[in-house]
């Protein structure tokens, strides 16, 4: 067998999770982080256990359902709700 000279070195962790974020921000993705209360802990886990949904889609509906609250003049109503039931 012939060596062609060429190997290929392996990536870090890093390496692999900085091409999966330049891939997603290619696909016009944005990466969105925080931190969650108990009681949204356990919202969050009773939407994935009915939907089987992942983080990323749970966030994405999230953040489209709070917009169309916002842009039909709910978003006082969908507020007080979740404070008067305590999510």
């Amino acid at each position: 067998m012939a060596d062609t000279g060429t190997t290929k070195v392996a990536l870090s962790n890093a390496e692999k999770q900085q091409r999966f974020r330049e891939r997603q921000r290619s696909k016009g993705k944005k990466e969105v982080r925080g931190y969650l209360s108990k009681e949204a802990i356990e919202c969050y886990q009773q939407i994935s256990e009915q939907t089987d949904w992942n983080d990323s889609t749970i966030l994405s509906n999230a953040i489209r359902i709070t917009y169309a609250a916002y842009k039909n003049g709910q978003i006082g109503l969908l507020s007080n709700w979740l404070n008067q039931h305590k999510l």
